[in-house]
């Protein structure tokens, strides 16, 4: 059993869990994850793991009780004498409070972070950080992938002629850039400003986006209230041809969906990096599927490979 790779979950997206399983052919590890009656989560591993590499995949979306249960199954493997455990994060959750930039208030990301570690990880697996200097946070080896060669091959048969990629904010222009650079579109930004969280106000537009095809580019969607502020922009002030939008994290709170399906956007290409599946109220979702770039990095990891092939 020494150095053989495991697998394991919690609730938080169990269906990427198995899918990773069954690209790597390996079984999800016997584990409970329940509930005292006060609510309190209890875990225990059902399995013997001495010795084993193992792998925990485990977004931290809300609500807070995937942190828990994150946390405790980094304890519950380190203290069952793994030889290795990495903590694969496809949603690294509290990202956007990366800094203190106002009085008074924490540094959300640099806390995780610590708790991750604290609780016993000995490395990290994610996917499109909200903030990549949140890699600097962990004092262990953390390998950060990107969601675009998955995302692309939703848009690879286009025509690149009449296409356009536009940053919803000035934060996310190098990630756009970059995709646009792979779809070989032209590039636009909005230049907005926030008023106070889950709120933006576009300010100005930069670029021509004039009678294109735009794609509305951006690391999540919370409320879609940027998102659908700029499909109106580009539509109704740009006069784009149409408007497609696509992101890595659907965290899809509140009355996002409605505004999603009021808003002049064609569709919303997404990965399964938290867990979708109201269709029924959102039709214009589309889920591309991470399992198999996650598992192509658990392999690579367990076996001591480069990882950085895997950011072409």
């Amino acid at each position: 059993m020494y150095n053989e790779l495991v697998v394991m979950t919690g609730n938080a997206n169990r269906d990427m869990a198995r899918m990773i399983a069954e690209n790597l052919n390996v079984p999800i590890l016997d584990v409970e994850v329940e509930r005292f009656s006060d609510g309190e989560i209890r875990v225990k591993i059902k399995e013997n793991i001495r010795g084993t590499d193992v792998f925990i995949i485990q977004p931290t979306q809300p609500p807070a009780e995937n942190i828990m249960e994150l946390l405790l199954l980094l304890d519950a493997v380190h203290r069952a004498s793994c030889r290795r455990v990495t903590a694969v994060i496809p949603y690294f959750g509290y990202a956007r409070q990366d800094r203190k930039d106002q009085p008074r208030v924490p540094i959300a990301a640099r806390l995780m972070a610590n708790l991750i570690t604290k609780a016993g990880a000995q490395r990290v697996l994610t996917i499109d950080l909200h903030a990549p200097q949140i890699q600097g946070f962990f004092d262990i080896p953390l390998d950060h992938l990107y969601s675009a060669p998955v995302l692309l091959k939703h848009f690879i048969d286009w025509p690149r002629d009449n296409l356009a990629v536009v940053a919803p904010d000035v934060g996310s222009i190098k990630m756009t850039r970059a995709f646009a650079k792979r779809l070989e579109a032209s590039l636009a930004i909005i230049d907005k400003r926030r008023p106070r969280p889950n709120e933006a106000v576009v300010m100005n537009f930069i670029g021509d986006v004039k009678g294109k095809d735009v794609i509305i580019f951006d690391d999540m969607i919370d409320t879609a209230g940027t998102l659908t502020d700029a499909a109106r922009v580009c539509i109704e002030k740009q006069e784009a041809l149409s408007v497609t939008a696509c992101c890595t994290h659907p965290i899809l709170s509140g009355d996002s969906l409605v505004r999603i399906n009021a808003a002049p956007i064609k569709e919303v290409v997404v990965s399964n990096t938290i867990p979708f599946n109201r269709f029924e109220e959102c039709p214009k979702i589309k889920v591309m599927d991470m399992a198999p770039l996650l598992a192509e990095a658990i392999e690579r990891i367990h076996l001591e490979k480069t990882v950085s092939a895997l950011f072409v």
